[in-house]
């Protein structure tokens, strides 16, 4: 019988920084504009993507910068992912501060980071980069994701 892993036995603020960011898992939903109906506080889902996100990738293209390129960019910590209602229920930050375990196809699991993608959880070639999309017209871009409640 071997080690447990460590998104197993650590709480999310007592990960280091590698540990930390090994679990994204690189879906890319994170990085989507997303809607928020200002009476009700419900959360849509657009295939808009951040200007920084590579589409084939699933992953920042300059991720050390992002918030100096993007302001409202948020950096996940310990302390937000509870709070953050539109992380996907499928992402590894939120499974872990749930107490929950990681889907087969997160790549700490299986091993291979391109198992989100062939899962189909990711947004691999399903997006539209917001550089091409004026922000009145997001609404016209909608979508559901795998995993999200209807």
């Amino acid at each position: 019988m071997g080690t447990k892993p460590f998104w197993r036995t650590k709480r999310l603020d007592d990960m280091n920084a590698a540990e930390w960011e090994s679990l994204c898992d690189g879906c890319g939903r994170c990085c989507l504009n997303k809607l928020e109906d200002w009476d009700t506080g419900e959360i849509v889902w657009t295939n808009v993507a951040c200007r920084l996100l590579d589409g084939n990738t699933c992953r920042c293209k300059d991720y050390a910068n992002r918030q100096a390129t993007v302001p409202d960019c948020i950096g996940l910590t310990p302390d937000q992912v509870d709070t953050i209602s539109w992380l996907p229920p499928t992402c590894g930050y939120r499974l872990v501060a749930e107490g929950s375990d990681l889907y087969w196809w997160h790549p700490l699991v299986s091993g291979d980071a391109e198992t989100v993608h062939e899962a189909g959880v990711s947004v691999r070639g399903r997006t539209l980069s917001e550089v091409d999309i004026p922000v009145e017209d997001f609404e016209d871009y909608l979508v559901e994701w795998p995993g999200e409640e209807a």
